[in-house]
């Protein structure tokens, strides 16, 4: 098939978003009956891709009753939004909700639209939970399994504060990267055996319970548990460390959806992550690798009940940093490279598509084979963007359904640094 018949094909497979009501009726059609809508983002910085994930969500809660968010952020700082939800937190509104979100990247969650999505999850009256699936908190996540347990059980707070002694006798609560150091140059011994006991304890203190604050403690030391696994890998195999995080939030779904169960009787959960976390790693070279993902540990234990569905943009604006830890800044993303998906989508020449993929016809066939795809994540290196972003994907294997918004600009953050309010260049440097 030649490039202009794909063209065509894609074309004649893709729902228009008109911005009407009837919009993502296809995909709510692949939805009924699923257990588990996965919604990527093929960066983690524009608008429309959050707006649209949103848009989306609403009508999954609205119209099919999910009944759980789930997103790529940490336990404690999502567990916040949760309890303002169902009426247990003193915040005033959406926006001080989102106050916990410090660590950076702080735009991922502390943006306009999330604000007005846990807005509107409000006025559903709670039913929705809220949570993260990261692992990143590890001594945000110490201190939240101390404070529950010295307000329920003080001789169980003094266990718990005995067992993650070893982590904070050491560096005082600081970040989980300091720990991975302290053990690469001998200064500290593992602290695993502490985080396991404690986790048992309190899993035999939560079975079969529907208290939600004695499971936001239990998954709070559970993370602890695999967060220290991580951090002990850190200066080990990249393969490594990355499957250990994949696990973990695949192994924090399953836990929501558990604890759904027990509470509603069904689960039905929408997931929140980037791309690269929710289309099956085995579509693309990641899988090559040894890597593995949300994505692909969902398909294998729940088939089709676990819907993939990929979001791409082929150019516009993105709040990034231009390193780990900087400020974020409104970056000009490059027109998607020649031979990427991202280009043959914009050759569709529609400025916001879905095309539906399971089931895909002998006519996107040519999907099924690799091409170019590319991933922004908070950190944008346009200069060495086909080094830094670009990977190959086999698309119609890697998710269920694309949406494609052609031009996107930047997130808005809610704290807007000089570096963000700039005018970004209209060109970068032609090397890449």
């Amino acid at each position: 098939m030649g490039r202009a018949q794909l063209i065509d094909a894609v074309r004649n497979s893709a729902c228009l978003l008109a911005g009407s009501r009837k919009d993502y009726d296809p995909l709510l059609e692949l939805a009924e009956g699923v257990r588990f809508v996965c919604l990527g983002e093929s960066t983690h910085g524009s608008h429309e891709l959050y707006r649209e994930r949103a848009r989306i969500t609403q009508r999954l809660i609205a119209e099919q009753g999910f009944n759980g968010v789930v997103v790529e952020a940490d336990w404690p700082d999502a567990d916040r939004v949760n309890r303002y939800l169902v009426g247990r937190s003193d915040d005033a509104d959406a926006e001080e909700a989102l106050a916990g979100f410090r660590r950076f990247p702080t735009w991922m969650w502390r943006n306009t639209v999330v604000v007005d999505f846990v807005a509107w999850l409000r006025e559903q009256n709670g039913k929705t939970l809220f949570h993260g699936m990261d692992l990143y908190s590890l001594y945000n996540s110490l201190d939240a399994v101390v404070k529950y347990l010295s307000r329920v059980d003080a001789d169980a707070a003094e266990r718990a504060r005995d067992r993650y002694a070893c982590f904070e006798s050491l560096i005082n609560g600081g970040e989980g990267e300091l720990y991975a150091q302290a053990l690469r140059l001998g200064m500290t011994r593992p602290c695993e055996d502490g985080a396991v006991r404690q986790l048992v304890e309190l899993q035999k203190r939560a079975s079969g319970a529907v208290d939600p604050e004695l499971f936001s403690a239990e998954q709070n030391a559970r993370l602890a548990r695999n967060a220290e696994a991580y951090y002990r890998a850190m200066f080990g195999s990249r393969i490594s460390t990355w499957n250990l995080r994949d696990r973990h939030m695949a192994e924090t779904l399953e836990n929501i959806a558990g604890y759904l169960v027990r509470r509603d009787g069904y689960a039905r959960v929408v997931v929140w992550a980037h791309n690269s976390h929710l289309g099956d790693a085995r579509a693309t070279d990641m899988g090559d690798t040894g890597e593995l993902n949300v994505g692909q540990l969902l398909r294998e234990k729940y088939g089709s009940e676990a819907l993939l569905i990929g979001f791409t943009t082929y150019d516009g604006t993105v709040t990034a940093a231009d390193d780990w830890g900087g400020p974020p800044e409104h970056m000009r993303v490059r027109p998607a490279l020649e031979g990427s998906i991202e280009e043959l989508l914009h050759q569709v020449e529609l400025p916001r598509f879905f095309l539906p993929l399971r089931g895909a016809g002998e006519a996107l066939g040519e999907l099924r084979e690799p091409m170019l795809e590319r991933a922004i994540g908070v950190v944008y290196r346009p200069r060495t963007e086909r080094q830094s972003h670009y990977f190959e994907a086999r698309v119609a294997a890697q998710f269920d359904g694309v949406v494609h918004v052609d031009r996107t600009r930047a997130v808005e953050p809610l704290e807007r640094a000089q570096a963000w309010t700039a005018k970004p260049p209209e060109t970068y440097p032609s090397a890449l």
